[in-house]
């Protein structure tokens, strides 16, 4: 038995989600089919994570264990050549039998990002949430700067959550304002990146506070009521959820040591 831990990157547009749903198309659903017409084996993955209907991946580690001996080398072409063209495995590693991609995850960092130009990219709009309005990003940046440490942010859990606890940790967040897709001679916003770097997040948690941080920024509250919010610990404080198709997982980081196996060797008698 082999542990492969696997990156994948996506567009999320015609799926909903990562994981394997009743009765949806999900990312989950066509990497164990292209994985059942490489090896044969029925296999099920584990992701990092879950990600909604319509988010994307930069980069999202799953593990799979697989009797099969195809080296490691491989499986990334072999794959590829089965899936639809907005899915791609971009990595594979073998790791410990031991490695989970869902618990062994130490850092993980979601990027949503805001078209606030007046006329938004039609080249990126499936990646983009368009807001033509004027936004203060400063204010913006500064509500962000009270959700980060250890907090309850039951706030900005959706209300079907089912986590017996909702305290996590936000280590990192900051905005980054992107100016170089603008149109000649525009005087546009630009676009708006905003970041966040967590040990874990909860359902719908980085939406609901993007939609709360725009409001924010469009004046309808004060930089100071993120904190307020916070506190409260009632979804009805915060404000409205933000489109999904603006969100990305950008990363997820993992301790050196988890990843570490004993003998990996590679066997080089597979014929593609």
């Amino acid at each position: 038995m082999r542990n492969l831990l696997m990156t994948v990157s996506y567009d999320g547009t015609e799926y909903f989600g990562f994981q394997t749903q009743p009765d949806g198309n999900t990312v989950q659903d066509h990497l164990e089919a292209a994985i059942l017409g490489l090896t044969g084996e029925v296999v099920k993955i584990h992701g990092s994570g879950r990600t909604d209907a319509g988010v994307h991946a930069r980069e999202q580690p799953f593990h799979v264990h697989t009797e099969s001996k195809i080296p490691v080398d491989r499986w990334r072409m072999a794959l590829n050549g089965r899936l639809p063209a907005d899915i791609r495995v971009t990595d594979v590693q073998e790791v410990p039998l031991s490695f989970h991609a869902r618990r062994s995850a130490k850092r993980k960092t979601y990027r949503f990002s805001i078209n606030a130009n007046r006329v938004p990219d039609v080249f990126n709009r499936r990646y983009q949430v368009h807001h033509p309005g004027q936004l203060n990003v400063e204010n913006m940046q500064e509500g962000l700067k009270y959700l980060i440490g250890t907090h309850d942010y039951t706030s900005f859990a959706s209300r079907h959550s089912t986590k017996a606890s909702h305290v996590r940790t936000i280590y990192e967040a900051w905005i980054e304002l992107d100016r170089s897709g603008n149109y000649s001679g525009s005087h546009e916003q630009g676009v708006i990146h905003i970041f966040m770097t967590g040990s874990g997040f909860l359902q719908h948690m980085v939406r609901i506070i993007v939609g709360t941080l725009l409001q924010v920024g469009e004046g309808k509250r004060k930089p100071e009521d993120m904190k307020k919010i916070l506190e409260a610990q009632d979804r009805a404080a915060a404000g409205p959820t933000a489109e999904s198709k603006g969100l990305m997982l950008w990363e997820v980081l993992y301790e050196q040591t988890d990843l570490t196996a004993g003998d990996l060797t590679e066997l080089n008698n597979y014929e593609t």
